[in-house]
Parts: structure tokens; sequence; C-alpha cells
């Protein structure tokens, strides 16, 4: 909590639009000055309007074009694309609050009025409850992310050579691998793909051009169950519920609560345990 509200500044820096443009005063309609009226032979007469309405003055011109319409002044200095990265920075780290174009302003208000040492609420009083805020917005996105995943469970589950486990895990080997399978307190080497289910890519090993080792008991439960039934050589694709994944918090920014996550994960080899170091010898 603290670096998010040590970094927020950035986030309104990067936010406010420029200085309004000053709208076009309206233009005063000028009212011709009156011309005697030349005597007649026989006075006409003069109807109740004619004699008592005054002139009405123009309407007001439209304001020119509002500060939205303006293009931002382009970033120029290394400094200024610094702190516009930080701003950035600051978008996805908050990403977990959903918030709307009006709750952006709201943070912009509050760096304004925390700048001119004039807050509208105390911060020990309220920032307390900006984790509990998060959890909520969270939990709401998850519940959409669970049901859009819905239907792809039911497809995948019916896939050739899927088989869907008590946990919710879908498995489905791609090729098989030869010898023992690793054990949950075994260290295995690995080549991987993630995705999320509209095929965006948050994580790949492949592009690294380096393959991951890990400690089995060490990840998520997803792959500690799958990884346990694939071969050394094999190449499986697991279809991860959020709850054997990142949860309804998720992995901000690029996994979002309550996502159902894919994996494409080749087993290159289950590594050996290292035998311990001999004791030292007596002297």
């Amino acid at each position: 909590m603290r670096v998010l509200l040590t970094l927020l500044p950035a986030l309104a820096l990067a936010q406010t639009p420029p200085a309004a443009t000053p709208a076009a005063a309206p233009t005063p309609a000028t009212t011709p000055a009156a011309t005697p009226a030349k005597k007649a032979a026989t006075p006409a007469r003069k109807s109740p309007a004619a004699a008592t309405s005054p002139a009405h003055p123009a309407a007001p011109k439209p304001a020119t074009a509002r500060a939205a319409d303006v293009a931002p002044a382009p970033l120029s200095t290394d400094d200024e694309k610094t702190i516009y990265a930080i701003g950035l920075s600051i978008g996805k780290s908050i990403s977990a609050f959903s918030l709307s174009p009006s709750e952006v302003e709201i943070l912009k208000r509050a760096i304004s009025d925390a700048a001119a040492g004039k807050p509208a609420v105390e911060l020990n009083e309220w920032g307390p409850k900006i984790q509990p805020l998060a959890a909520s917005r969270a939990a709401v996105v998850a519940e959409k992310e669970k049901a859009a995943s819905a239907v792809y469970f039911a497809k995948a589950a019916t896939e050739p050579g899927a088989v869907k486990t008590d946990s919710g895990l879908i498995y489905r080997e791609l090729k098989p691998g030869i010898g023992e399978s690793p054990k949950a307190t075994d260290t295995v080497k690995v080549h991987y793909r993630g995705t999320l289910l509209n095929g965006t890519e948050f994580d790949s090993s492949y592009k690294r051009n380096e393959p991951t080792q890990f400690a089995l008991n060490g990840v998520i439960k997803c792959w500690t169950e799958g990884l346990q039934r694939m071969k050394a050589g094999g190449k499986s694709m697991l279809v991860c519920p959020s709850d054997l994944a990142y949860g309804n918090m998720g992995h901000p920014p690029t996994i979002p609560g309550g996502a159902t996550l894919l994996f494409e994960i080749e087993l290159l080899e289950i590594v050996p345990a290292q035998a311990p170091a001999p004791p030292p010898a007596a002297k």
C-alpha cells in the first residue's frame, strides 16, 4: 500500500490534461441607434408590442473547442518520458481497482489537494480501506472471468485425449514422454508457454530461449498436479482454473483475477537430486 500511495502522484501527472483553452467570450449584439420617425399627416396607430418590446440581444456564440479535444504536448525530454513511464507503471499496478473515468478524476483531485496541503479526508482514517477496496473490486472482475470461462471448460473437457481431474484441471497429452514421472518433491526443467483464453500470451520460456527450472512443490497447484502426469520428453496442455492458478486476485498487470490459464508445457528432464556434501574431515 505504501508503494501505491507513494507512486500515485505520477499517475496524476501522466493523466492530467493540458490547461483548458479559454472559451471565447460571447459577442454582444449591437443595437442600432433609434432613427427618429418622420411626422405623418395622420398619426399611425402603434401596436402595443411595437411600443413596449425592447430589442433582444443576439444569442451568444458557442464556446471554442474543449480542452479534451486538444492534443497533449509531446514528450520531448528524457525526464518527461521517464515520468510518463512511471504513470504507465502506476496505471498497471492499480488495474485491480477497475477505476472508472470519474474515479480517476477523484485520484487526480486528491493529488492536487495533497500538493496544496488541503486534503479532503484524513489518510490515516481512509488509507487502511484501500486494500479491502482492491479485494472487493477484484472479486467482481473474478466472477465475470469465471463466468466467461465456463463455456470454454465444457468444450475443452470433451476434446480427444482430455482428462478432467477432481480438482478441475483439464490435462491433455500432446506428445508422450518416456521413463518415470516426477514427484511433487522433485525439481524439473521445462519449456512452456502461458496464454489467456483470448490468446494473449503472458509468459514464455520459448521467447526467452531459455528453459526454466524449479521445485515442483513451489509453483501453482495446476503445475504441481499436471506435471506429475508427464514423463521426460513429453509435451502436454494444461487448462488451469483460477482456483489452481492465481485465484481472485490474479497476477496484475498480466493476469486478471479469476482468469483461466492455458499452459503448453514440455518436460525436458527431472533434475537429479544433489548428493549431500560430505562431512568435513576430522583434524
